[in-house]
């Protein structure tokens, strides 16, 4: 069972922690992540969420929650090895934005974060559960994807798209 560190809304750890499922008052936060990867050829790394999970089969970046004692950039480097078996470079990335978002009952941080790999699609390894397929995008083909409704967006999108333009 995931365990969250919950912050104030000045984004500071209040020294609680709770578990995933836990209900969380509306000045409770708990630290999100979304890790965006782009090639030397200015593609993405995308990922199709799994059957079994919301929004079925929608593209996103990977993301996900930090556990406790995780920093966002900690957990994105997690996410990524975990969900597609790859190591990213820590000195390769960007923080491109935070803020503050309120969800009823699980309110959150989201930190969005920016890495550079030129990974070859053969050699990741998709965790199952989490992940059905993933592809190198263009910004072009994530925007048609997200105008018809296939591509989940969140804060800094845009600006993640648009970051080494």
């Amino acid at each position: 069972m995931e365990k969250w560190d919950i912050y104030n809304s000045k984004k500071e750890k209040t020294g609680k922690q709770v578990f995933r499922g836990d209900k969380l008052n509306d000045n409770e936060f708990h630290l999100v992540i979304n890790a965006w990867i782009v090639n030397d050829k200015n593609q993405f790394l995308i990922t199709q969420r799994a059957p079994n999970k919301s929004y079925s089969l929608m593209w996103e970046c990977t993301g996900g929650s930090a556990l406790a004692g995780e920093n966002g950039l900690q957990a994105c480097i997690r996410e990524i090895k975990e969900e597609l078996n790859l190591d990213v470079d820590k000195n390769n990335v960007n923080l491109i934005g935070s803020a503050l978002r309120y969800f009823k009952g699980c309110p959150d941080i989201l930190e969005v974060y920016i890495f550079k790999s030129n990974a070859k699609i053969e050699d990741i390894k998709i965790q199952e559960d989490e992940v059905n397929d993933v592809m190198w995008a263009s910004k072009d083909e994530i925007l048609k994807l997200y105008n018809d409704k296939k591509f989940e967006a969140s804060l800094f999108f845009m600006n993640a798209l648009c970051y080494y333009d």
